[in-house]
Order: C-alpha cells, then sequence, then structure tokens
C-alpha cells in the first residue's frame, strides 16, 4: 500500500510563490512516474506536471514557465514549486504515483489565490 501525504498548499496573492511538497511510502518510488494534478470546483481533476523516474518533466501549457516539478528519490518526495500563481490557479492539487498498473492518490491540498 502507497500512501501519499501533500503538504504546502495554502493562500497567496496573484504574483505570488507557493512550493507543494508530497511524502510518498513504500519501496517502489524511485522507480515511478510522479506527478500533480489539480481540481476546481465544477472542474473535471486535470494534469498539472509530471515527472519520470530519470527525471524527464511534462507540464501543462497553462503552467509552462511558471511551475518547476522535481523529486527527491531520497526523501521519497516529490515538489511543485509554483511561481507567478494567478487566480484561475486556485483549486485542490493532488499528488499521483503511477508505476504499472498502480495508480495511487494523496488527499490534495487547497491552493488559493486572490487577486
Amino acid at each position: 500500500q502507497v500512501q501519499l501525504v501533500e503538504s504546502g498548499g495554502g493562500l497567496v496573492q496573484a504574483g505570488g510563490s507557493l512550493r507543494l511538497s508530497c511524502a510518498a511510502s513504500g519501496s517502489i518510488f524511485s522507480i515511478s512516474v510522479m506527478g500533480w494534478y489539480r481540481q476546481a470546483p465544477g472542474n473535471q481533476r486535470e494534469l498539472v506536471a509530471l515527472i519520470s523516474s530519470d527525471g524527464n518533466t511534462h507540464y501543462a501549457d497553462s503552467v509552462k514557465g511558471r511551475f518547476t516539478i522535481s523529486r527527491e528519490n531520497a526523501k521519497n518526495t516529490v515538489y511543485l514549486q509554483m511561481n507567478s500563481l494567478k487566480p484561475e490557479d486556485t483549486a485542490v492539487y493532488y499528488c499521483n504515483l503511477a508505476f504499472g498498473p498502480r495508480y495511487d492518490w494523496g488527499q490534495g491540498t487547497q491552493v488559493t489565490v486572490s487577486s
């Protein structure tokens, strides 16, 4: 059983920054694809960023140049650095681990960006 625990969400003004963290239990973190997704009220959950086991990254067009995903395998932790935040970034952000047929989610952390 993999457990994912997100932290770092909160309230920030537009133009500000936040850093989300996701700590994973278990032994498959380093060989898994890790991702950040978000879901705003009334919207479907959407991909924000992915990072492969060897560090390749992929971003949604809406966050390119503003968000950076990174991972620290020694700590079983993935990060999402969010800069130049906009009100439309307001959502619950979820951490995801993907390995073979496994697809695990964290409980989510709220990010609210005020204008």
